[in-house]
């Protein structure tokens, strides 16, 4: 690929390069974010797989974390986490902001985007310590998957409390967190049935879903892929 691209804002531009990972949910977030945007032609997606007991020599070349999304910047800078990325290419478009610009509407964003990132972080701690321990997700004599299990409840329970205030806000980046978790939640806990007994927040993520962003972010199952 050309080290410019033609954006969808009719600008060129350098292109920027993303350690990416189809099954990783944060990943999906800056892909949604760019689809949204339309910048998908800034970025180069290079593959990786990472993991808790995975280093990744390429990866740590630019994140020493080890952790995906790492977006790298055509003067080399590396900018990591996906709060911190999503929030550099939204400042790099014309058009409406995923990251409102001050006021209640801010904060307002931002505590939903913090949602929806713990809730992602507790979903992916839940799996690794179920999959190390070969424990089913409702092991009724380890405190922690009992912890695991309580939190998710409360997250969803949460969720669905402001379901209605997350259908009648413009598309913010709280709105991708939380879509992104919901996501993750059925890809590695359908036997939860998050749905039942929560039919508005089923209803705002199934619109939210219909989003040509999301379909086109869609999680796929491949076992060539990062351990995420």
């Amino acid at each position: 690929m050309s080290s410019t691209q033609k954006s969808g804002l009719g600008e060129t531009s350098p292109v920027m390069k993303l350690h990416w990972s189809p099954r990783s949910p944060f990943v999906r977030k800056v892909m949604i974010v760019l689809h949204e945007t339309g910048q998908l032609d800034l970025v180069e997606c290079v593959r990786n797989v990472v993991g808790m007991a995975q280093p990744n020599e390429q990866v740590m070349l630019d994140n020493p974390l080890n952790k995906i999304p790492t977006l790298v910047l055509p003067d080399g800078q590396a900018l990591y986490d996906s709060r911190v990325i999503c929030e550099y290419l939204d400042g790099l478009h014309s058009g409406d902001r995923l990251v409102p610009r001050g006021g209640s509407g801010y904060y307002q964003a931002m505590t939903w985007q913090a949602l929806g990132d713990g809730f992602l972080d507790l979903l992916l701690l839940w799996r690794n310590w179920a999959t190390d321990r070969g424990l089913a997700h409702d092991a009724p004599d380890d405190a922690y998957m009992k912890a695991f299990s309580s939190k998710t409840e409360r997250a969803l329970n949460a969720l669905e409390s402001q379901a209605e205030q997350l259908q009648a806000a413009a598309l913010n980046i709280g709105h991708i967190a939380i879509a992104c978790a919901l996501g993750h939640l059925d890809f590695r806990w359908e036997c939860l049935q998050w749905r039942n007994g929560r039919p508005r927040l089923a209803a705002w993520f199934k619109a939210f879903n219909e989003r040509p962003s999301a379909q086109a972010t869609l999680v796929r199952n491949d076992e060539a892929t990062a351990a995420h």
